[in-house]
């Protein structure tokens, strides 16, 4: 059997562990940095506080985290009838580019899920609200559908009024479904990591939501590199495996970007690359083959570029992870670009071989789901499951407002 029969072989079923609901973290802890950390080292599980992280970390590590900020992407609408209908944003359309679509004025296009939506047949939806003072209507229209989501028209008058600001107004922060409750106030704060600052996601990368300004500065003081990218987390980040076998599980794709500098500084250092939660891990193993495309086509383009979901099971691995980056900078500076922006698609699951993270901070994650399958290829064997036996053996807190592990 070849390795990519052997990986979309792998039966979801395999990671399964039961989750009983009170064991779900509904909230964080006022104090963040204060919620448990389970480090994984050597084979040996050890407790501790996630404020001693820095001095956990090795202590010339490079952590890299993920920038994004989560946008207010739920949008309710009401019909003439009363029905409700719940509008959630995940990526732009028109413009396609995320830091022009939050720019624009008067109208934009994105890519939405419809809660409710065989009660809007047709016509636009109405919303009037006030933005900066100022009342505006705001006005919904249901266009081409794409799969399971439709491409939305927004429109709206006002000012000069952005669609950042729009969404301030009339949106709420969209919490993962599994928490089982409204948004709450509380939710503006809890759920934005201290670092976050580049809009676009509609899901945190709740890795991060442990770090205080204190645990960053502590990081600094002991000579720990802080570096930052951007992965924009889709609605696809809570989308279950359906499938007996991951073969069967279509992977979303994702917006990457990445700076030049640190692709240039990452092609050179010695320093141990520690990624701050799963979409920086996606992000940092997908530019190797990135890097692969243009060792063959230096001139790719487009989705020419783009890492799809089963590449690192069917790709030979020609060349170093150095070579590949320093590939990707090549292009940038042939291209007089200071970003690397792209999509991936990467399914990391047992089998996949990682390139450039050695070390990573993440959550407990929901039972069969491809985040769980991105930890056990990283543990290897079935370790997964001993850290997780030990971690409701030791009364964790689980999911995204819970308590962390450290992997090295």
């Amino acid at each position: 059997m070849t390795k990519i029969e052997e990986v979309r072989d792998l039966r979801i079923a395999d990671y399964n562990y039961p989750l009983p609901d009170e064991r779900i973290a509904k909230h964080p802890l006022s104090q963040r940095e204060q919620c448990k950390v389970l480090m994984y080292k050597d084979d040996t599980i050890e407790q501790h506080i996630f404020q001693e992280v820095p001095q956990l970390l090795p202590s010339n590590a490079m952590l890299i985290y993920n920038n994004t900020r989560v946008i207010n992407a739920r949008l309710r609408f009401r019909k003439a009838t009363g029905s409700q209908i719940e509008i959630f944003c995940l990526e732009p359309v028109a413009p396609h580019d995320y830091q022009l679509i939050f720019q624009t004025t008067s109208q934009c296009t994105w890519l939405c899920l419809v809660g409710n939506s065989k009660r809007w047949k047709s016509g636009a939806l109405t919303q009037s609200i006030t933005v900066d003072g100022e009342p505006i209507t705001i006005s919904a229209t249901r266009g081409e559908r794409r799969g399971n989501a439709f491409e939305i028209i927004f429109s709206w008058d006002g000012n000069e009024v952005t669609f950042a600001s729009v969404l301030e107004a009339l949106g709420e922060i969209p919490i993962p479904p599994y928490l089982n409750r409204g948004t709450e106030e509380s939710d503006l704060t809890d759920y934005q990591t201290v670092y976050s600052h580049i809009d676009g996601s509609v899901a945190a990368p709740t890795a991060g939501l442990h770090f205080t300004d204190e645990v960053l500065a502590e990081c600094d003081r002991r000579g720990i590199a802080r570096r930052e990218l951007t992965l924009h987390v889709g609605a696809g980040t809570f989308q279950p495996v359906k499938s007996d076998n991951i073969g069967g599980h279509d992977m979303h794709t994702e917006f990457i970007s990445v700076p030049r500098d640190l692709l240039a500084e990452l092609a050179t250092t010695t320093r141990p690359v520690i990624a701050v939660g799963t979409t920086s891990v996606r992000t940092l193993e997908s530019l190797y083959y990135i890097g692969q495309i243009l060792e063959s086509n230096p001139d790719a383009t487009g989705d020419e570029l783009l890492v799809t979901q089963w590449m690192p099971y069917t790709t030979p691995c020609a060349i170093t992870p150095q070579q590949s980056l320093q590939n990707i900078v090549a292009y940038l500076d042939r291209h007089h670009a200071s970003n690397y922006l792209g999509s991936t698609q990467l399914m990391i699951a047992p089998g996949y071989t990682y390139r450039i993270v050695k070390g990573m901070i993440t959550n407990f994650h929901q039972p069969q789901s491809t985040l769980l399958l991105l930890v056990s290829a990283f543990v290897g064997n079935d370790n997964w499951r001993k850290i997780y036996d030990y971690a409701l053996d030791h009364d964790f807190r689980f999911l995204s407002y819970g308590d962390a592990c450290l992997f090295l």
